[in-house]
């Protein structure tokens, strides 16, 4: 008898494009094959969802009496019941899935999708847009003149050992509106130019989530492939693609659960913040459990979910920026107001961030109370070119990754150190029980301050400003 049925483990939306593919047919005049017809979406045992389907699907069954040579294409698409083919947003992340792994080389695609995927390298990029132009493009030997291209990017770059590398000087939230925070601004500019990790605390009011949400203008430019990456995280957000190459800043709140930020069947806050800035506000009101699980992205860039159905490894880069007031009530520092907190109620509030964790925050910063008289002092712009040079400096010599992000290997290799400042940071291990770990972040801080500065080798200078930075 004459049947319709999809099957390997397809979701609701993927069983319901059934009507959606015999509507789309008939409203085009072609007629629906009365015989038993069964999709097969292998291998059978993944799950799969989506709507973009419905386009080769229909196609198939459209022309399967037509001679065709569909064997070096891709097709993507959903299907409107008059046959008109529409945009999904996880085309673009099977489309570059694909090209990563060189599996794809034509990909025909609704006009919808076109200009955002022309910008995948290596790809060629086809568009219709309606199921009968699909299969008149089949039909033709000129192909050609569906091709779509490549559209490029407009913005500045730097080039570098031949990559280019983009960035745009549009800074939404400028430090020329921070007053005073000298040493904090001082640091800040350290953790965009290597990536180091960094924790802000002080009184309420002294600028720790100003100074926080402005350091996302000011990070390293970005590659084709981190550009990519970002777009691809947003379209598993469901979220309107955004190629301007300035770096996600991911902030959840800290009432968010721990399958929200780690991750469970859907990839969490830490790995979406991948080659972003991940700011956690009021970082002791977080989940001992999530602040724990911070240790291993932190140190190897990874987040790994172990669950009874579930094991699954997300790769994650990313600055982290923390926020905290040295107590419960906020005015332990203050000069001005008096301290509610008991010496207890200060100590569990301190205690919720180990000493494992904090060994892997590079600059942790005790930021003062905001005076009448505090005046800004440096803008944002000024800041990043010294990212820029910076940035140019690490990569020129070398390096694959900034200064924040070297493995012991490469530690050895870039971050020198002459007889004198070996000497310097034995003392310095010493005097404030520096761990293994310990020494390696201030050698990497120290690295960075001395490209800031513009000098060839870390010197005593750079190693003392990189242990002012250690948490005492």
């Amino acid at each position: 008898m004459p049947s319709f049925s999809i099957v390997g483990l397809g979701s609701s939306a993927i069983q319901e494009s059934k009507d959606r593919i015999k509507s789309a047919l008939l409203f085009n005049e072609f007629k629906f094959p009365p015989k038993k017809i069964t999709i097969n979406l292998s291998p059978s045992e993944i799950s799969k969802t989506g709507s973009q389907f419905d386009a080769p699907i229909a196609l198939l069954i459209a022309m399967q009496e037509t001679r065709a040579n569909f064997a070096d294409f891709y097709m993507f698409g959903e299907l409107g019941l008059d046959g008109g083919l529409k945009d999904t947003k996880s085309i673009f992340v099977l489309v570059l899935s694909l090209a990563r792994n060189k599996l794809i080389q034509n990909v025909l695609v609704p006009t919808q999708s076109a200009r955002k995927l022309s910008i995948i390298p290596n790809v060629n990029i086809y568009a219709v847009d309606s199921l009968a132009d699909a299969i008149g493009f089949f039909k033709t030997d000129n192909k050609e003149q569906k091709r779509v291209q490549n559209i490029g990017f407009e913005f500045d770059f730097l080039e570098i050992l031949d990559k280019r590398y983009y960035y745009t000087k549009n800074f939404e939230f400028d430090f020329i509106d921070v007053k005073g925070q000298t040493i904090a601004k001082r640091a800040s500019l350290i953790a965009a130019c290597g990536s180091h990790n960094i924790i802000f605390e002080g009184n309420p009011g002294s600028g720790k989530s100003m100074i926080s949400k402005r350091l996302q203008y000011i990070l390293h430019p970005m590659s084709l492939d981190e550009i990519l990456d970002k777009v691809k995280l947003d379209s598993i957000e469901l979220k309107e693609p955004n190629f301007t190459p300035t770096r996600n800043f991911i902030s959840p709140h800290h009432t968010a659960s721990q399958a929200s930020i780690i991750g469970g069947t859907k990839i969490g806050e830490i790995g979406l913040s991948d080659g972003g800035l991940l700011f956690f506000d009021e970082l002791p009101h977080f989940q001992k459990s999530i602040i724990e699980a911070l240790r291993e992205p932190l140190e190897e860039n990874i987040v790994a979910i172990s669950r009874v159905n579930i094991k699954k490894q997300y790769a994650t880069k990313f600055l982290f920026v923390g926020a905290m007031n040295p107590c419960p009530c906020g005015n332990l520092l203050s000069t001005k107001k008096d301290c509610r907190c008991s010496l207890l109620d200060i100590q569990r509030y301190k205690s919720r961030l180990s000493d494992p964790f904090l060994d892997r925050i590079d600059l942790y910063v005790i930021m003062s109370e905001v005076a009448k008289t505090d005046r800004p002092t440096i803008s944002s712009s000024e800041m990043f070119e010294i990212v820029l040079r910076t940035f140019t400096a690490q990569l020129s010599r070398g390096q694959t990754e900034l200064n924040g992000k070297l493995n012991d290997k490469d530690i050895e290799k870039f971050c020198f150190l002459d007889t004198q400042t070996k000497e310097l940071m034995e003392k310095a291990s010493d005097n404030f029980d520096l761990t293994y770990r310990g020494i390696k972040k201030v050698q990497k801080v120290a690295r960075t301050i001395a490209d800031i500065e513009g000098k060839e080798h870390i010197d005593k200078s750079c190693i003392l400003e990189a242990l002012s930075y250690r948490k005492k």
